[in-house]
């Protein structure tokens, strides 16, 4: 058990423990919500994991993704496409430095 002081302004600071636990860092957000009458405390990054992952299961197999390769291979492509595109539609000229022509 744990035990943080209440400050004037609302504030805590959590313990060190808490914090590896939750694998939280400075600038990090956490949600509080209660469940069956407890408070609980949680890194609002798992959290939002967590849904991602829940709202994408099956998304995977329904693109034909069989391998976490395939997933970084797509966007690979994705990512090269994008950059042929922008590549063609925005012409640059260069003069001291690279700025966008006319």
């Amino acid at each position: 058990m744990e035990l943080a002081t209440l400050t004037s302004k609302g504030q805590i600071t959590l313990p060190i423990q808490i914090r590896r636990k939750l694998r939280l860092s400075q600038g990090d957000k956490v949600i509080f919500f209660e469940d069956g009458g407890r408070i609980v405390l949680q890194n609002s990054n798992a959290v939002t994991l967590a849904h991602f992952q829940s709202a994408m299961r099956g998304a995977a197999d329904e693109a034909g993704f069989e391998q976490p390769d395939d997933v970084q291979a797509y966007i690979k492509s994705l990512r090269k496409e994008k950059g042929r595109k922008h590549a063609s539609s925005t012409p640059y000229t260069l003069n001291r430095r690279l700025t966008k022509s006319r």
